[in-house]
């Protein structure tokens, strides 16, 4: 009876002393203030200026790679956005899709590619969808630059640390199918005013001025194309949410739940420039976001579906699938 009971004291102080010593679960990184991302405190050094450099082309990127710019051999870019006019405040702004802590993410699975890919790939990636222009040379110096400078973005965030704010928080789509009308409403009523009736956005100087936009366009030839991610109802409802009309913060939404799913179908109803080849996304179809309005549509639902909803029962059809085109997969 003695040693069963001191076994069991035994047995308590062992767990005891092992809950004491167990790391604790890791705190989310936290965006530091504005003050934190100031790079002119940086010295003048080959690392300060490749900072700074990519600090400069996230801001004015239309000045320096954009379709306007007079050397032909530097028109990367296809479009006159820059980098900002998506990762607001220089990628520091939370739910912004913020670069803070992005360097420390990579190399990463991307469902997209259904491979590992390394940070300058994904930089490429928005330079032939969100720029809708073609990749950076490795090797370039605005490459580097852009990889710097999220590199120093992303100073002592620890390796695959998860940091609050980073991306877009969750949006819960309203259960039915986008109302455009509803949409062409509020889009006059809130975002006409910046972005233009005809959302073709308020440039800073004449076109072929190299000169981009004091508000972007959210659709024509100057937008984003149909391979980006702002092109998915649902990623476009978030941002809208979170971050629109000027002035918006995460915790401080301006539009409603319901407003932000119709606008954003309102302005992605519009046209733009088609990415080639989409079909080629997501070969891992499982992996493919029910909201990505491409072809192939593995669901048996409508391309309509897709684009402007309802997602619910698009998501279920995925989940049921997603065994069954695995096994397909793997023969």
């Amino acid at each position: 009876m003695k040693t069963c009971l001191s076994l069991t004291l035994l047995a308590a102080s062992l767990l005891a002393q092992a809950q004491t010593q167990a790391p604790a679960a890791a705190k989310p990184w936290t965006i530091q203030s504005p003050e934190t991302y100031d790079t002119s405190a940086l010295p003048d050094d080959p690392y300060g200026k490749l900072v700074k450099y990519g600090k400069e082309l996230s801001e004015r990127t239309f000045a320096h790679i954009g379709p306007e710019v007079k050397n032909p051999k530097m028109r990367y870019a296809g479009n006159n956005l820059a980098c900002v006019s998506c990762h607001e405040a220089g990628g520091t702004k939370p739910f912004a899709m913020p670069w803070v802590g992005t360097h420390a993410t990579f190399p990463q699975y991307r469902g997209r590619e259904d491979e590992v890919s390394t940070i300058e790939e994904r930089v490429n990636g928005c330079m032939e969808r969100s720029m809708a222009g073609k990749p950076l040379p490795l090797d370039s110096r605005e490459m580097k630059a852009f990889v710097t400078y999220m590199h120093f973005l992303s100073k002592d965030v620890p390796v695959a640390a998860k940091v609050q704010g980073q991306g877009l928080p969750p949006f819960k789509a309203p259960d039915r199918k986008a109302d455009m009308v509803a949409g062409s409403k509020v889009y006059a009523e809130k975002c006409a005013s910046c972005h233009g009736e005809n959302g073709a956005g308020v440039r800073n100087g004449p076109p072929g001025s190299a000169t981009g936009y004091a508000f972007p366009p959210l659709w024509g030839k100057d937008s984003f194309n149909t391979g980006a991610g702002m092109n998915r109802l649902l990623t476009a409802s978030a941002f809208i949410k979170t971050n629109m009309p000027l002035g918006a913060a995460h915790g401080q939404p301006q539009l409603s739940d319901d407003e932000a799913y119709d606008v954003a179908a309102f302005v992605l109803s519009q046209p733009r420039k088609v990415k080639p080849h989409l079909e080629r996304d997501f070969p891992a179809r499982w992996n493919k976001p029910v909201d990505a309005a491409f072809g192939p549509y593995v669901t048996g639902m409508s391309a309509e579906q897709h684009k402007y909803g309802p997602f619910g029962p698009l998501q279920q059809r995925m989940n049921a699938l997603k065994t069954e085109l695995m096994k397909a997969n793997a023969k």
